[in-house]
């Protein structure tokens, strides 16, 4: 059931009259039913994964906070189940993969796979939240006692999916001091879901379909339009996924629930490091507290700091999709943290000298749009590797892109069939559509972190969200993609 779906816009609405309309006790049931049937909506017997590791990892928080002297055993198998399953949906194929690569020069080849593997939707998200749930009761925090909540803190259907990634302590205490109906959160959570819709569908689904074109034949375009690609599918992503979010920090905000924010103005940040703390910030906490930290964080020696923002980055990668060009993604952002912690360390060691030349420059004006400016390349860089179907296809984009190499290969057999665009005819077009997507970006991200719609006069509130609905109707192209996020 996807969130640009009819299915939804009739589903959503029932679930809210049926929760806000039963008594208090009924509520947290109706909402736990209601996301079991929204899971179910895809392939119903994935909901006994799903059940199966809430089961499991209910009982692994009383076994770990039982047992005084022996948590790390209890700990251990806890993350191991949790990991075993992610893996064996997620990366079996992969692994095979990569196994045949390994004996082919041997002259031998693994069996083949027995049966087919369906990688279950928002597994990557909801497997995070129980060994979040596992680590953090190690920690020393209480376990959840009520089943029932922690069935819902797993399978939420408004974060189900594609997250944001809760922290429980934060999400089941909504539970215990259950909200009354509030018209501001009503009125919030629809102008969200509006402004969602509008970020997905006018303008990640129509920017889809030119991308697309772009990513798939890379052969028959030049520098240039392979630029305008990449800065297309940037804001493609930023707009589908932080659309996905708002609707489904929306849609919880109907039944009286918060989530976390994902996106804070990313491509506005000044650094590589800072565009982590302001994209999928939910996924960015989550690697820092429980993969970065865990392995030493920036303590210890500097090559052991590197080491674990490797690491960390790596793995981060892997989490997208079982691919070779995920992992380089994921190797690329590492390799770049960790340079912008050679710089910083640099700019530190020069003004402890009383050589002050470098952070004012940096600090300046001038310097902060720079800085902007070169980190959203740095970004874009990283997405042609994100975005492209192997890692051939992205290393002949990216030599294509700095003037090194053209593409090398056949213009494909099918390529008449492509839609007769002549590309360049467009680029006053492009050029005019992408300051406009930046300022998009600007202006819904201070809207949201504002909140100016909340603050704003119901008469206001009202022409911003039909405004918006006219837009969706209108602009919208005929087809619309699922969201990009939902594969992982």
């Amino acid at each position: 059931m996807l969130f640009n779906s009819l299915t939804y816009a009739l589903f959503l609405p029932i679930v809210v009259a049926l929760y806000w309309a039963s008594p208090i006790k009924l509520r947290v049931p109706i909402l736990l039913i209601a996301s079991y049937v929204f899971y179910m909506s895809w392939r119903p017997v994935f909901i006994l994964l799903i059940l199966g590791l809430t089961v499991v990892n209910y009982f692994f928080g009383f076994f770990i906070h039982r047992s005084q002297k022996n948590k790390k055993p209890w700990l251990f198998a806890a993350v191991a189940t949790n990991l075993i399953t992610l893996s064996f949906f997620k990366y079996a194929y992969f692994l095979n993969d990569v196994l045949v690569s390994a004996l082919k020069p041997l002259g031998m080849a693994p069996p083949a796979m027995p049966f087919d593997i369906i990688l279950p939707l928002g597994i990557s998200f909801f497997v995070f939240e129980f060994i979040h749930y596992v680590v953090d009761v190690y920690r020393g925090s209480e376990p959840i006692k009520s089943f029932l909540a922690f069935s819902l803190f797993a399978s939420f259907f408004p974060t189900q999916i594609a997250g944001p990634i809760k922290r429980f302590q934060d999400f089941i205490p909504q539970f215990l001091s259950p909200a009354k109906f509030s018209i501001k959160d009503f009125d919030s959570g629809v102008s969200l879901i509006l402004l969602g819709l509008f970020k997905k569908v006018l303008l990640a689904d129509n920017l889809a379909f030119f991308v697309q074109g772009g990513f798939q034949h890379p052969e028959l375009f030049n520098s240039l339009d392979l630029w305008i690609f990449t800065y297309a599918f940037a804001f493609q992503i930023y707009f589908d996924f932080s659309g996905y979010t708002d609707i489904a920090r929306g849609s919880a905000m109907l039944f009286g629930y918060k989530v976390p924010i994902n996106f804070n103005l990313p491509y506005l940040a000044k650094n590589i490091s800072e565009f982590w703390h302001r994209w999928h910030i939910s996924l960015s906490t989550w690697l820092r507290d429980y993969l970065f930290i865990p392995l030493g964080g920036s303590r210890g020696s500097r090559w052991n700091v590197y080491r674990n923002l490797m690491i960390t980055m790596s793995l981060g990668g892997l989490w997208h999709g079982a691919s070779m060009h995920f992992l380089i993604w994921g190797v690329f952002h590492g390799a770049m943290l960790g340079l912008h912690k050679m710089f910083k360390e640099s700019r530190t060691w020069l003004s402890e000298r009383g050589h002050n030349w470098l952070s004012a420059a940096v600090d300046s004006p001038v310097g902060s749009i720079l800085s902007t400016l070169l980190t959203f390349h740095v970004v874009c860089i990283g997405w042609v590797l994100f975005r492209a179907d192997t890692v051939a296809v992205a290393g002949d984009m990216l030599r294509k892109l700095f003037f090194i190499d053209s593409i090398a290969g056949n213009v494909p057999a099918n390529a008449m069939a492509l839609p007769a665009i002549n590309y360049p005819l467009i680029y006053p077009a492009i050029f005019l559509l992408l300051p406009v997507l930046a300022l998009s970006h600007i202006i819904m991200g201070y809207v949201d972190k504002t909140k100016w719609v909340e603050r704003s006069p119901r008469l206001v509130k009202a022409a911003w969200c039909c405004a918006l609905m006219f837009m969706i109707l209108v602009f919208s192209p005929d087809k619309s993609p699922k969201f990009i996020y939902f594969q992982f």
